[in-house]
């Protein structure tokens, strides 16, 4: 429920006012001056200020220049009522600041429609802005990100591996971070039973290694390439005495890191609970994804990296891949496959 305050001297004005916008769904403060207006425009910062000119104590110019002097106060739309309808008066309100002005006596209608207007107008203000903060946001931390990045690429140790070889095991401990330069990268372990799981997928751009900043972690799982890649590692020592001076950098590399655990305990989830139908098609579009195609693009990957990401055994997907070529959700030709229809392969249940 938006709210109102209305700063009339006029008592019988006053509460009719009040009467309609609350008839009107809004909820209502009132003040009979612009002293008490401005105390209870400070204390509940009303949605909007509907306010008189002429009036004991402060008049409604002294009302929106204490308005404009806070900053919980200046964004509130400010609309002017009075029966002076001079253009001098109007102007002078309207250079100071005000949204609109209504003359004394005013219809019902063009009071509502001038409030539902500037609320409206404030609302769609508000959006922009806080839209423009979140880019500058977004900028900021890009560009933070970029730093690093860049610094990976100057200041480490370029690594080259052809499809299939292993850039870390399992085991082997973690002095690095690595920068992923071109190709994909995956995680994986194997499982008691001697079946691969596969958990993570890695691209361009994306870090990958990072278990602590203590020499001595072990890595917890293996990388290897799913085609030929190129990488860059930056020692943890290194690393650690550079995000030790830059708490921007450490931020966003925790919040990227935090990103990534949330996104394997999601794909965990989905390999306990969910059906093997559901599992294929997830792991279908994360490929997809992850080699940032178009959906309707095809993606060649072999049908174990598929099963061990989406921890099902090989015949299971292959079955599950034969029923969604029959239904026409996916095309398949030798080791490549194609989207259909996404949107039934991400509904799938």
């Amino acid at each position: 429920m938006k709210t109102i305050l209305i700063i009339e001297d006029d008592q019988t004005l006053r509460e009719n006012t009040a009467e309609l916008l609350e008839l009107s769904d809004y909820k209502v403060y009132t003040a009979p001056n612009g002293k008490i207006g401005i105390d209870k425009a400070l204390k509940h910062v009303p949605d909007i200020i509907i306010c008189d000119i002429m009036m004991p104590e402060i008049d409604g110019y002294g009302v929106l220049e204490s308005m404009a002097m806070s900053e919980n106060t200046k964004h509130i739309p400010f609309i002017f009522l009075s029966a002076r309808t001079k253009h001098k008066e109007i102007r002078k309100g309207m250079n100071m600041g005000a949204d609109d002005y209504l003359t004394k006596p005013f219809e019902e209608e063009d009071l509502l429609k001038a409030i539902e207007v500037r609320l409206e107008k404030a609302h769609l203000i508000k959006k922009e802005n806080q839209e423009a903060e979140k880019q500058k946001e977004d900028d900021e931390n890009l560009q933070n990100l970029e730093h690093l990045r860049q610094l990976f690429c100057e200041e480490g140790e370029r690594l080259s591996y052809g499809k299939g070889e292993i850039i870390f095991n399992k085991g082997d401990h973690s002095n690095r971070l690595y920068l992923i330069l071109r190709g994909y990268v995956k995680t994986h372990i194997i499982d008691m039973t001697g079946k691969e799981l596969i958990t993570g997928l890695y691209k361009q751009n994306d870090f990958l290694g990072f278990t602590s900043f203590e020499d001595n972690i072990p890595y917890n799982e293996t990388a290897s390439a799913l085609e030929d890649t190129e990488i860059v590692g930056l020692s943890k020592e290194y690393l650690r005495d550079l995000l030790q001076g830059n708490q921007s950098i450490s931020l966003e590399l925790m919040n990227l890191l935090t990103s990534n655990i949330s996104l394997i305990k999601n794909q965990l989830m989905e390999m306990a609970y969910s059906s093997v139908r559901k599992k294929t098609a997830s792991t279908i579009i994360q490929f997809v994804e992850l080699m940032e195609h178009k959906p309707e693009m095809a993606i060649r990957i072999s049908r174990n990296d598929l099963a061990a990401n989406a921890g099902i055994a090989p015949e299971s997907l292959i079955r599950t891949i034969s029923e969604f070529r029959k239904r026409k959700l996916i095309e398949v030709e030798g080791r490549t496959i194609r989207i259909l229809d996404l949107d039934s392969l991400q509904n799938m249940q």
